[in-house]
């Protein structure tokens, strides 16, 4: 299927389904010419996009579900999901603000991980179409999963050409934390063709924050150079996933947070992928000071995702913009609070092409 079987800008609306209680959830499919990317408002998921490759003929890039029952099955390994309020690990699930002990629910060992076990992957959004795209909203109560505070979020898709951008804003009513990100599962053969160990990852980044054996970070900021974890030249996934050094072993492969080069606040490279069979390239660009890149490690087939297939181990790889985790028990991280009167703004764009 080549490029001219895509329409041109448009964003198309209908009801993909139901959760259990009735409520109607509406899947967007966003197209650009070039492009197709579907996202639903439950957990504001990104479900598929599709590109070509070298010679124009198309694949799902992105791991996903052909229907919204598997995304409602509990627990689900985030495919596509928008996380938050805290995306990422907070040790033991606790945190503090001005003085006060705040507990999240554990749900990772014994931490909490993407906003504790009801995150805000597992609500009904509400959308509103917008110039190239959709914008979802979600109120998060004060007390949500432990969290202080109100917390108004919105993420907003918009595709145009060949770029897919996420810009994400949040508010509150009291002090709080929040960092959200977009945990997609990418595999650019297509999501039906086997592993993604031998694509090629670059990552702008000299240091990343080595983490304990919970994968909580220790709070220093470690130079990449040296060891498997320095993806400042492209290196396939796979060429050094198994190779003897702790932290690989702590996390059973990649799952790190990696400081990214440059001034936060400031759209920047973050990382590249490109699949040397296919020719897809895929560039990440972010606002956010880090990323985590995660090797699909807890991936384990139990999830059946398009065409019948189950998504094992490295099925796909994650590229989650972000503030660091564990920042709010790490004073020299960038902050990750939010008070009252204040906006939090990211920006995220994803690039889709093809290597020369």
């Amino acid at each position: 299927m080549a490029f001219s079987a895509i329409a041109q800008g448009e964003t198309k609306m209908s009801i993909w389904g139901h959760t259990a209680d009735g409520k109607a959830v509406a899947i967007y499919t966003l197209t650009s010419g070039q492009i197709e990317v579907r996202v639903t408002a439950y957990g504001a998921h990104l479900v598929s996009v599709r590109t070509p490759d070298r010679s124009g003929k198309l694949a799902d890039i992105a791991l996903g579900y052909d229907s919204l029952a598997t995304y409602l099955i509990k627990p689900n390994p985030y495919i596509g999901a928008i996380v938050g309020r805290y995306g990422n690990r907070i040790a033991k699930g606790q945190f503090k603000i001005d003085g006060k002990t705040y507990q999240i629910p554990v749900n990772n060992g014994p931490n909490a991980l993407h906003g504790g076990p009801v995150g805000f992957d597992q609500y009904v959004w509400k959308g509103q179409e917008v110039p190239d795209g959709v914008e979802f909203t979600h109120v998060s109560p004060d007390g949500d999963m432990g969290f202080p505070g109100t917390l108004t979020a919105k993420v907003r898709y918009t595709l145009k050409g060949n770029t897919l951008r996420i810009d994400y804003s949040a508010t509150t009513d009291k002090p709080t934390i929040v960092n959200l990100t977009n945990h997609t599962y990418w595999n650019l053969h297509g999501d039906d063709k086997g592993n993604i160990l031998d694509e090629r990852i670059e990552i702008n980044a000299d240091r990343y924050t080595p983490v304990d054996a919970t994968l909580i970070p220790t709070g220093e900021l470690a130079p990449v150079a040296g060891t498997p974890l320095d993806f400042r030249m492209p290196e396939a996934i796979g060429a050094r996933i198994d190779a003897d050094n702790q932290q690989l072993k702590f996390a059973g492969g990649y799952d790190f947070n990696f400081v990214i080069n440059g001034k936060p606040g400031t759209l920047r490279l973050a990382a590249i992928a490109t699949d040397p069979g296919s020719g897809r390239k895929l560039t990440v660009e972010t606002t956010e000071p880090g990323v985590q890149f995660y090797s699909g490690n807890f991936l384990d087939g139990s999830f059946t995702g398009r065409h019948g297939i189950k998504y094992g181990k490295h099925a796909g790889f994650c590229l989650e913009t972000q503030h660091f985790p564990d920042s709010p028990n790490h004073p020299s991280f960038p902050t990750t609070e939010l008070k009252p009167g204040e906006t939090m703004h990211s920006t995220t764009t994803f690039t889709f092409g093809v290597a020369k």
